[in-house]
């Protein structure tokens, strides 16, 4: 009996003992898992859910496989697998494999499932450290954001403790360092403060830069610095200064534009399966894997139930545009009334109001990106609402409302309770007022390539396709009140991926 069948008729006898609906693609992702283990080839699976959903698909067909199987996932996710859903498979499958976790495989000899954070597998990979064996078949999960861990790998930082070290290892030059430092300081401290804590190193931060550089060339040089001496000699880098604890201390980042030249070598020394909810708006990836530096491979993209996993979207077509000056005072006025309608709805019921509103009884969520507006929504609320209204907080009420930006909710969706309500009020679009998005937009014009749909609206498909997973179970509602979706001519690829969803046309009052 090949892997395949084995897995197929295992996990089929598990969910059925289960005794409850499971997800509809469960078998088949697990037959791929198992082929690519088998046949030792790389897979790409976009599922369209979260990790918990599909979990079960994978880890079957790696406990069953007789081999060693690594599992790169981060920390957090590796504790949920290890407490709930390792120990249900390990009994429902009636198998005894080993379970470890680590950097770097237990023995020669190890035979079971290997755990790992994608920081370990990713520095043993890109530096050649050979903690984990070649030709292991290496399962990743999620995928969603690895061109952000291995950019966050490959960047190299002085912060404020590295230049007594520089001193030390060149006390002749004591007094030029002092001043460069203090140069680049002064510097730092006379630009305007952002909300993003980064600002690209300029023309003269530059000239400083290299000037000292010139004089730490040799053996004594701390490893550190001739490591970010020579990433900064290497073009296509993001190269900026952050703020530590004060505006007079600062710390040197400098990253690669694009990972896919590192990454290329990376993947031909193990076969990779690699599983994300979202990883392209198109089933064969290509803009993810030339991001990641990924050549031709099987990709496979699952289709949400359609009546099980539908939203509601509420999509208002008279808003003013986001960067029009109408815009913060229409917003306020939708989110209030969308949030009075849904909390007091008894109050101002009407027979042709849609039946969520009078039947508020889970958090609305509203996410605003830009820190001001999203203070002044707050603010807002609070005076309507009282203190159910929370910013950027997670002690949540059942029927509470939280204001946040998209990264808050995003990291905090397992913790926070599942809305019943989320308002959207401008799409998640890089802000290219964050200098290291508008170096990223000057890479793609200096090379002539389509930096919007290769660039920003993958980043913000993929980050609103997240943000609303948690309605779908639930058939919750989303309000987009970024009216671009309306008259852009990317207003329909927008839709297609908040796919499946039920139009509602009117909100009446």
């Amino acid at each position: 009996m090949t892997i395949e069948a084995r897995v197929h008729h295992s996990l089929l006898t598990f969910l059925r003992r289960q005794g409850q609906p499971y997800w509809q693609h469960h078998l088949t992702m697990a037959r791929l898992v198992a082929r690519s283990l088998r046949l030792g080839r790389s897979i790409l699976l976009q599922t369209g859910c979260a990790t918990e959903t599909y979990c079960f698909s994978y880890l079957s067909s790696a406990l069953l496989w007789d081999n060693a199987v690594i599992l790169v996932a981060p920390p957090i996710l590796q504790q949920k697998l290890l407490q709930d859903c390792l120990p249900q498979l390990l009994q429902g499958l009636e198998i005894d494999k080993e379970i470890s976790v680590g950097d770097r495989l237990p023995s020669s000899s190890f035979k079971g499932l290997l755990f790992t954070s994608p920081q370990s597998w990713l520095r043993d990979r890109l530096y050649a450290e050979n903690r984990f064996p070649e030709l292991i078949p290496t399962l990743i999960d999620p995928a969603d954001d690895w061109e952000e861990w291995t950019r966050e790998q490959l960047t190299v930082r002085i912060p404020p403790e590295y230049w007594p070290e520089l001193i030390r290892s060149f006390p002749d030059r004591q007094l030029f360092i002092n001043q460069t430092r203090d140069r680049l300081a002064e510097n730092f401290c006379q630009r305007p403060q952002n909300p993003h804590n980064c600002y690209a190193i300029d023309p003269e931060d530059s000239e400083l830069l290299e000037t000292l550089f010139a004089e730490i060339e040799g053996n004594s040089c701390p490893a550190t610095w001739q490591r970010f001496r020579q990433t900064w000699q290497q073009e296509g880098g993001l190269k900026w200064l952050s703020a530590t604890q004060t505006r007079r201390q600062f710390t040197l980042n400098i990253a690669p534009i694009e990972v896919a030249t590192a990454l290329e070598k990376v993947w031909q020394k193990q076969p990779i399966v690699l599983m994300g909810g979202f990883l392209d708006w198109d089933a064969k990836a290509p803009i993810y894997r030339q991001q990641l530096g990924l050549g031709d491979l099987t990709c496979v993209q699952f289709s949400p139930h359609r009546q099980s996993e539908c939203i509601q979207l509420y999509l208002p077509d008279r808003l003013p545009l986001p960067n029009t000056k109408e815009f913060q005072n229409a917003l306020l006025q939708q989110v209030v009334r969308l949030c009075r309608g849904g909390m007091l709805g008894q109050r101002y019921q009407h027979r042709h109001q849609p039946e969520w509103i009078s039947a508020m009884k889970r958090p609305a969520i509203v996410l605003v990106e830009d820190t001001p507006l999203r203070m002044q929504v707050g603010v807002t609320l609070a005076a309507e609402f009282g203190s159910g209204v929370q910013v950027e907080d997670t002690n949540l009420t059942s029927d509470g409302i939280l204001v946040s930006g998209w990264e808050f909710w995003r990291s905090r969706q397992d913790i926070l309770p599942t809305p019943q309500l989320l308002i959207v009020a401008t799409l998640p679009f890089p802000s290219t007022e964050n200098p290291l998005v508008a170096a990223r937009v000057a890479y793609y014009k200096h090379r002539h390539q389509d930096w919007f749909r290769n660039y920003m609206l993958p980043v913000a498909l993929r980050e609103l396709q997240r943000a609303v997973l948690p309605l779908r179970d639930s058939q919750g509602v989303v309000a987009l009140l970024d009216n671009r979706v309306n008259h852009r001519s990317y207003g329909n690829r927008i839709l297609a991926a908040l796919e499946p969803l039920a139009r509602i046309n009117y909100i009446d009052w």
